[in-house]
This record gives structure tokens, sequence and C-alpha cells, in this order.
């Protein structure tokens, strides 16, 4: 599983319109899926997640988590993260969960953050999202597990 957070000061997800999944201030998380996840890897990432230290602190130094930082977490799929792009011109998903697995997960990821405390909006998986994002800093990681 990857997971590209970016901090934001605002973040959300449209289908066909409609807001789906909106936040203020906290991190637009971006998951992939790999085809070795299974359930505990959502326990991990969600650890490793709402204990990044990504915020600043009262004197501007990047030692604040998410939940720290008041913030709140704006989760999507996204199964790009995991394209293989190290050979020709076209990406290969081969090594991405099959997508019904992969809902799994994305909703196990959730839900392991909404348990630990951590304030979750979603996406839709599998829909077509606009997303919509003003990034801070602009700050952006990769998390692997």
């Amino acid at each position: 599983m990857k997971a590209l957070l970016q901090r934001v000061s605002h973040a959300e997800i449209r289908v066909a319109g409609k807001v789906v999944g909106e936040i203020s201030a906290g991190a637009l998380v971006m998951v992939g899926c790999e085809a070795q996840d299974e359930a505990l890897t959502s326990v991990k990432m969600a650890e490793k997640i709402l204990g990044f230290r990504m915020f600043e602190d009262e004197n501007g130094k990047t030692n604040l988590n998410v939940t720290e930082a008041n913030g709140a977490l704006l989760v999507v799929s996204q199964f790009t993260l995991v394209a293989d792009t190290r050979k020709g011109r076209r990406p290969s998903f081969d090594g991405a969960l099959a997508p019904a697995e992969a809902s799994a997960r994305v909703s196990e990821l959730c839900d392991c953050l909404r348990q630990a405390g951590g304030i979750v909006a979603e996406g839709q998986f599998g829909a077509k999202m606009e997303v919509e994002l003003v990034n801070q800093g602009p700050a952006t990681y990769l998390l692997e597990l």
C-alpha cells in the first residue's frame, strides 16, 4: 500500500458535480493498493498516517501529526500510485490489487483511522472524481509499507 499525503488548507472531492467529501485544514490522502496488501496492511498504514509529523508547531518546526494539528483527512483511492512506469511509455497496473479487494482495503483504512480518533472524509471508490485542493507549503509525502 502506498499513501500520498498532501498537507492542505482545503480539499474536496466531487462526483458528477456533487461534493462527496470535503475537509478544511489537514491532509489529502491518496491511497494505492498493491496485490500483496491485506487487512493488516490497512492497520499499519493508518498508524503511519496518523503518526506522521507533517504539520508545523508553534516554532515553525514540522513536529505535529494531523491529530495534534487539529486537522482532518480526506481519503481517496488512487490506483495509479501503484503503476509500474519503469519500462516504455504506458504504465502497467499488474501490481495493483483487484478493484473489489482494493475497495475493502480503503474502507478498512478509513475505519482504522476513525477508530484511532481521526476525522475522516472519503471519496467514492471507482467513481470519476474531481479532486480540488490547496496544497499548503507545498508539502507532499509518499508513505510506503
